[in-house]
């Protein structure tokens, strides 16, 4: 991972913890119908109506550049040409081919007759079989 990874990594933490701290810090829609049966002040610390305001926008800026950022590191990362996985190292090795595929070592194709251009002689005759004794008819003794 290089610099400019890490440094976006580390930006995007930072928003993340900083939307749930401004989540936690707004009032609910329902803290206002507490407060108009006297269940205490609905002032807060940036004033009656304020609060809702700026919380809510800065809020909303900073779930824009927490979406904009996790563009940014999608991209960032898709353009890495190193191997993430030991799999991917591994190099593998071409099959060796069949005997009858290797060129020069006059072994005839499975048709019976050399290709063209060997030396090898071309065999066209049969294959020798080997003769089974007949069946001798069981003796009555």
């Amino acid at each position: 991972m290089n610099w400019l990874q890490t440094l976006a990594v580390v930006f995007h933490v930072l928003l993340a913890f900083s939307i749930i701290g401004l989540v936690l810090l707004q009032r609910g829609k329902g803290a206002d119908a507490g407060a108009g049966f006297g269940a205490g002040a609905s002032g807060t610390v940036f004033g009656a109506r304020g609060s809702a305001s700026f919380l809510s926008r800065t809020t909303a800026v900073l779930a824009t550049l927490f979406f904009l950022t996790s563009l940014g590191l999608a991209f960032l990362f898709s353009q890495q040409k190193q191997p993430t996985s030991v799999v991917d190292t591994v190099q593998q090795e071409a099959p060796a081919p069949a005997p009858s595929q290797l060129p020069g070592l006059g072994l005839p194709p499975t048709g019976g007759t050399a290709p063209a251009g060997t030396n090898a002689p071309a065999t066209n005759a049969p294959a020798p079989t080997q003769q089974q004794p007949a069946p001798t008819a069981p003796s009555g003794k």
